[in-house]
């Protein structure tokens, strides 16, 4: 039984309770790093040819258009051996009430069929959005656990709400 941790994540200008703060790492990617830690799974960082704007009003704006017109971005990298994965956590900002599309495209590209899937999003307001219902669609011939609403402004103080949501669902130690 392996475990996967697929993640993208957005570094840049990010907006936070009324303000604008540049990270040089995204808040999925910290999130993903400690779920990292904690389980010892593999990890894949979902990467798009093109990249977004590090601008958060031109990256919002990118991100709209290709949701409105269900883009598929082109990915870097592949991953292989998608079947040899029984959990996949998945982890990635709310853009637009759901995942960024490139996580539509990740999920379109491999197969996870019957595999476990646990989402994980980062957002600033709008929780989960509609991407669990979004990854159902997606894989209906998976198990698509409730997710975890990550406020990404706090992202660093979310340790022992990652460890209680790993343990409840069986992903580490009691």
């Amino acid at each position: 039984m392996k475990n996967l941790i697929a993640y993208f994540s957005h570094a840049g200008q990010n907006y936070f309770a009324g303000s604008y703060k540049m990270l040089a790492e995204g808040n999925a990617k910290k999130i993903a790093n400690k779920l990292k830690a904690l389980t010892n799974a593999d990890i894949f960082e979902i990467e798009t040819i093109k990249t977004y704007p590090t601008n958060y009003n031109e990256c919002c704006d990118v991100a709209k258009k290709e949701q409105e017109s269900g883009a598929l971005p082109e990915l870097k990298t592949k991953l292989e051996g998608s079947k040899e994965y029984s959990n996949l956590i998945l982890c990635y900002p709310c853009w637009w009430g759901t995942m960024p599309r490139a996580v539509f495209t990740f999920l379109k590209a491999h197969d996870f069929s019957g595999a476990n899937i646990y989402p994980l999003c980062t957002h600033e307001g709008s929780y989960m959005g509609h991407s669990e219902a979004d990854i159902r669609t997606l894989l209906p011939n998976a198990h698509v656990f409730r997710g975890l609403a990550v406020q990404g402004s706090n992202a660093e103080k979310y340790d022992r709400e990652l460890a209680a949501w790993l343990k409840q669902n069986g992903l580490i130690a009691q």
